[in-house]
């Protein structure tokens, strides 16, 4: 029997840190009412416009989200800082993004029953690195004493289903035995926490996920990649325009438009449809309906995406048990969303049950992989 490709283990890591609706709110309104006192005249007479009040209930209604984790707390309340007081590290020290990556790998290797040994590929794909080279994927292979090759990918929220297809093929291929591939979300340094309509849309995260064949896993819970889709189509309606090139542009590097900024209302008519048919036409592809899922590790960026695209897909509202919510604790974990969901609700099902993740984010960009339980 050919052997199949498999996701063998996965593993999480969360910070220590976490801030609810209710601090966020307290604290944005209390910059907002600062900035409109400060900024009076001008928005009286030259047309600047007021910062608007927020509550714990709009972000919510909007979002389903209640709080979220986020790497160091310091700073992001602060109304005359509003945002996180990281502090730099040497380059002789290990980087913020790979201590994530490497807490949520060696979760995902105890998992997969691996050690660092086993493991010959590192990919660390999430949608924002803090640095540009060297690639921190080199970075976590070093220190977890990994032997091959590792690289970095940035694929904003598809960029740890895109990842994973990447592994699916080489393994496929021949071309490597065993792949780590890591999602360390750090997004809170490209939060906008001055802006009512997404200061609380973000939250930090690590994920990991092992891909490898049926040959080598001997875990206790092992799912065949049945086979993956991608899809992309070019939109300007999410954007963080943060980079070097900003230095020769003589902008400022940190300006509102150099942070994540999007067209809310526009993402959410044109995703949700695009998304059912890129699922839809995945599953036909197996001659599955929709019925045949027995859970879908969706994307975690808002709850009424989620249950619209729940509703097209199965008729019906999905319950918590086929779709999996964790945005409520966790936010928008960018890319690392479904992998959360899929984390945290795998285990209880049978073998041969099929479920589907899925990623959908800037670009756009739409990743999924239909799995099936071993």
């Amino acid at each position: 029997m050919t052997p199949s490709v498999v996701i063998s283990g996965s593993g999480l890591w969360k910070p220590a840190h976490s801030i609810s609706n209710e601090e966020l709110v307290l604290a944005y309104n209390a910059y907002a009412e600062q900035f409109n006192k400060q900024y009076q005249k001008e928005i009286e007479e030259s047309g600047l416009k007021p910062k608007p009040l927020s509550s714990a209930e709009f972000i919510e209604k909007a979002s389903g989200i209640k709080s979220r984790y986020v790497y160091i707390k310091d700073g992001v309340l602060d109304i005359d800082r509003m945002r996180p007081n990281i502090p730099e590290r040497s380059e002789d020290e290990l980087s913020d993004q790979a201590e994530m990556a490497i807490y949520a790998a060696k979760d995902a290797l105890k998992a997969a029953n691996k050690t660092s040994e086993d493991i010959d590929v590192v990919i660390v794909s999430c949608a924002y690195t803090q640095r540009s080279y060297p690639a921190l994927a080199i970075e976590v292979q070093g220190a977890l004493g990994i032997k091959g090759f590792a690289f970095d990918m940035l694929v904003a929220c598809s960029a740890a289903t895109f990842a994973l297809h990447r592994a699916y093929e080489m393994i496929s291929a021949g071309t490597a035995k065993a792949v780590l591939v890591i999602n360390p979300e750090l997004t809170s340094p490209q939060v906008n926490y001055c802006d009512r309509d997404s200061h609380f849309i973000f939250g930090d995260v690590a994920t990991a996920i092992i891909v490898e064949n049926t040959d080598t896993a001997d875990s206790e819970h092992v799912f065949e990649i049945m086979s993956t889709k991608a899809v992309t189509q070019y939109s300007n309606n999410i954007r963080s325009n943060f980079g070097y090139v900003s230095r020769a542009n003589d902008a400022d590097p940190f300006a509102e438009d150099k942070l994540f900024h999007q067209q809310g209302r526009k993402v959410f008519k044109e995703v949700c449809p695009m998304a059912v048919d890129h699922i839809s036409e995945h599953l036909a592809r197996h001659e599955l309906s929709s019925g045949d899922v027995s859970r879908w590790w969706l994307h975690q960026a808002n709850i009424n995406m989620n249950t619209l695209i729940g509703r097209k897909l199965l008729g019906k509202q999905p319950t918590f048990e086929e779709a999996p919510i964790v945005l409520d604790t966790f936010a928008n974990t960018a890319s690392a969303g479904s992998i959360i969901a899929f984390y945290l609700h795998h285990k209880d099902l049978q073998s041969g049950d099929i479920g589907l993740l899925c990623s959908f984010g800037a670009g756009y960009s739409i990743g999924s992989l239909l799995l099936k339980k071993l």
